[in-house]
């Protein structure tokens, strides 16, 4: 009885022995990432987020911490607000995705990466200024438009915000966070590397808001 199940055993070790490996060599190899990752690197459009906080919302964990104040700026049909703090507590993070999915403007997507692993909890929270900063590598995961186009993450070119929306309209043209973009008259509201989009419409002649209504007061 011992016997067999000897054999049996080293039966299983002499398949292996002869298998080509499936482990790889990280970090110095990586498996390919699917472009719908969910990672942990969030990527946020402050030039898309209004402020209305239905990513924290609908945050089952009530990871997402956002703090506004009225903007003094945009017109108070639709207004948005000023955002003082958006911070995403990484470490009690599931990466279910609802608070992508409740963004109504684009302006929350999922990341490419995953190796933010820190020392300590308080480098767990991503705050504001990061999310500012950081490469815009959004994942296609619930971004139908960018998965469309064959965007990948991984390997290509960061995005802006004019190439990550799925609306027609365009009332962030003129806007960020409720505040005017600071540029001289006539030019453009991002940097010209940030043009041509991915799917890209037509910009309209004025800006125009949710249910094609002109911001130009009568």
């Amino acid at each position: 009885m011992y016997g067999s199940a000897m054999a049996r055993g080293l039966l299983v070790t002499l398949k292996n022995l002869v298998r080509k490996p499936f482990t790889i060599q990280y970090p110095e190899q990586r498996l390919k990432q699917h472009p719908r990752f969910r990672g942990e690197e969030f990527v946020w459009y402050e030039e898309r987020c209004t402020g209305c906080a239905s990513c924290a919302k609908y945050c089952p964990l009530g990871i997402i911490k956002i703090v506004t104040s009225p903007s003094e700026t945009a017109p108070k049909e639709g207004d948005k607000y000023l955002l003082e703090v958006f911070d995403i507590d990484l470490q009690r993070c599931m990466f279910c995705g609802l608070c992508v999915e409740a963004c109504p403007y684009d302006a929350l997507f999922m990341g490419s990466g995953f190796e933010e692993g820190q020392y300590s909890r308080e480098n767990m929270v991503i705050t504001i200024d990061q999310l500012r900063q950081s490469d815009k590598h959004p994942s296609t995961w619930y971004r139908p438009q960018l998965e469309a186009a064959g965007y990948m993450p991984n390997s290509g070119r960061p995005l802006g915000w004019r190439e990550v929306g799925r609306e027609s309209w365009r009332w962030h043209q003129g806007e960020k966070a409720g505040m005017r973009l600071a540029q001289a008259e006539g030019s453009s509201p991002v940097k010209d590397s940030e043009a041509g989009s991915l799917g890209s419409q037509p910009e309209p002649a004025d800006r125009a808001s949710a249910d094609g209504r002109s911001e130009d007061p009568a």
